[in-house]
């Protein structure tokens, strides 16, 4: 095939979670101000013309105004921030006691029963802020509680309203209860939801590094084995090479061909060795070489079916336009692992699949075995969990998952609806084309 030196490729890095634990708590405390704004504007409306209080408009109005551009930078920040740091919850919570405050100011200060607003400022700090910061919360709400007993402006009262006040300020504590009450429930549900996120999250981590742990320790003894290897299978190289000159084998025609037959699994057993050598970063004698995908993939079966001669393979190719990709060896190793299991697992037919859309490469491989069990696709992409019932086995889709992974795809496995099992990996054109090809795509 024609092949030309790769001069560029683009990886994508290791998988972050679409959204962080930060970020997604600014934006709950945006929707809570976004209530809040609402709630003002409604009651300031309420108590100033339905009940008659009369209430300096203007400046009470002032305040929702400020909090709805406080809300609109805020967005803007998350359209361009992938994360919230923990000093800009901490000011965002700040802007909540004052605007709080000021409101409070202006009607009626520590006789106000929405003075007890603090308190879901303080239970939010202590959420969402790590402990220097929740007292700081403290403090500031404290203080402007204690600020409000004296200083404030006092509730001018219509004269009907006269006498009424403590009636008032029942029913208004009553309100304000119940909003809390509320408020807390929906906004604490969904913070406590995020925070699971986040650890599950970081969870995941935790697996993915004593994964790659191993995959490390894997690659080190594959390596080394290589090394190895390669002095002994040189040496049969030699012994079968002259075999087939000794005039008591040639006299023999089922001798010529069986040494003819253990040449090639010992050149096959150097090619293999030779392509771990590459994978490991050694003996890389030329630059990686692109290609097309229907070559790539056709080559791939090819090889596989010359070393397992007698097991039918298809291929089917979608009606697309496939760009030039890398021929990366890893990936290779990834496709004939799915095709070796397949056989390994009782398959006599196996079908490969390749269609795409406009951003994954999609590779399907589905055979007759006897498929999954649901405890095997509960455990895909775990080491050692193996239907075939051997020691050591289960690291071939281990090591698979974690290529795909590594290359920004992902890998689903499923029973085929009639029986089989099936096995679709999705890879990003961002990390197989080349650079050139994926941005014209």
């Amino acid at each position: 095939m024609n092949s030309e030196p790769v001069k560029r490729i683009r990886w994508l890095p290791s998988q972050w979670p679409a959204d962080a634990a930060g970020r997604r708590n600014m934006a709950l405390l945006v929707q809570l101000r976004w209530i809040a704004i609402a709630g003002q504007i409604a009651t300031i409306l309420v108590v100033h013309f339905g009940m008659n209080i009369h209430l300096p408009l203007q400046s009470m109005l002032v305040v929702p105004c400020i909090a709805v551009l406080m809300n609109f930078g805020s967005l803007m920040i998350l359209r361009r921030r992938a994360d919230i740091t923990h000093a800009e919850l901490f000011l965002a919570l700040l802007f909540d006691v004052l605007a709080l405050t000021t409101q409070l100011y202006l009607s009626g200060g520590g006789t106000n029963p929405f003075i007890s607003l603090y308190l879901l400022q303080v239970a939010l700090g202590v959420v969402l802020l790590h402990r220097w910061s929740v007292w700081g919360i403290v403090a500031a709400s404290s203080a402007c509680a204690a600020m409000l007993t004296v200083f404030y402006r006092p509730l001018d009262l219509s004269d009907s309203l006269e006498g009424h006040l403590f009636d008032l300020h029942i029913i208004g504590t009553w309100v304000c209860v119940t909003m809390i009450a509320v408020l807390l429930v929906l906004f604490m549900t969904r913070v406590t939801h995020n925070l699971q996120q986040r650890e599950a999250y970081l969870a995941r981590l935790r697996q993915q590094a004593v994964e790659e742990e191993h995959i490390i320790r894997m690659g080190l003894l594959a390596s080394g084995a290589a090394h190895e290897l390669g002095t002994p299978l040189a040496q049969l190289a030699v012994v079968l090479g002259d075999w087939r000159h000794m005039p008591q084998i040639k006299k023999h025609p089922a001798l010529v061909e069986e040494v003819e037959e253990m040449e090639a699994a010992v050149k096959r057993c150097k090619s293999i060795l030779t392509g771990i050598l590459m994978s490991a970063g050694e003996a890389r004698g030329e630059a990686p070489q692109a290609t097309d995908v229907r070559s790539f993939i056709e080559i791939i079966a090819r090889d596989w079916r010359a070393a397992n001669a007698g097991m039918p393979l298809r291929c089917d190719f979608g009606p697309h336009d496939y760009p030039r990709i890398v021929a990366d060896p890893v990936i290779r190793q990834a496709v004939t692992n799915l095709l070796d299991n397949a056989r390994e697992a009782g398959a006599s037919y196996i079908n490969m699949m390749i269609s795409r859309d406009s951003q994954w490469l999609h590779i399907t491989v589905r055979d007759n075995g006897k498929g999954f069990s649901p405890d095997m696709l509960a455990d895909v992409g775990k080491p050692y969990r193996s239907s075939k019932g051997r020691q050591g086995g289960g690291l071939g889709l281990f090591l698979v998952v974690n290529v795909v992974r590594k290359l920004g795809g992902r890998v689903d496995a499923s029973n085929g609806a009639d029986g089989g099992a099936m096995i679709q990996l999705r890879l990003p054109f961002a990390t197989l084309a080349l650079e050139e090809e994926s941005d014209a795509d």
